[in-house]
């Protein structure tokens, strides 16, 4: 993680601890799968990864998935649990130029990325050093050509 003050990648918000250990940063598209009760080898994942200090969330991350609850009560449930992690600042203005520069490099290679959200967190994984746990595929090229690491199953 970077230090305070780091001009380094993103900084992390005071709500996140400073640790050595590896950190893993969960996307969307598995929480999604998580809330909505589907079982698979990346929702079980997160599940024992959710005691172990190990989960890191982002702002992007959370406004994404509490924007989708329609629910209130379900909106309660993924806050309270949401509000319980850790939580990065993901976009500063390094992160936001070196994923211009990414989405550039990407697409000269053939590869255009769906989401800039994604180009955002890929990024700031890759600045971080942080591992990604995720369900879509345009973190795929990022792993390829780019370096993100994400836990594979």
């Amino acid at each position: 993680m970077p230090r305070e003050g780091s001009l380094r990648g993103a900084e992390i918000s005071r709500r996140c601890a400073k640790t050595a250990k590896a950190v893993v940063l969960i996307d969307t598209s598995v929480w999604i799968d998580y809330f909505n009760g589907r079982a698979s080898p990346k929702t079980d994942r997160l599940d024992e990864l959710l005691g172990t200090g190990d989960v890191l969330t982002g702002d992007l991350i959370l406004a994404e998935l509490l924007q989708g609850f329609t629910r209130d009560a379900d909106y309660r449930r993924a806050r309270t649990l949401m509000d319980s992690l850790p939580c990065a600042d993901l976009v500063g203005r390094e992160v936001a130029l070196l994923a211009a520069q990414h989405y550039r490099e990407l697409r000269r290679k053939g590869v255009t990325v769906r989401k800039t959200i994604d180009v955002l967190i890929a990024t700031f994984c890759i600045v971080n050093d942080h591992t990604l746990l995720h369900a879509d595929r345009d973190f795929d090229a990022f792993e390829r050509h780019l370096g993100l690491q994400v836990l594979d199953f």
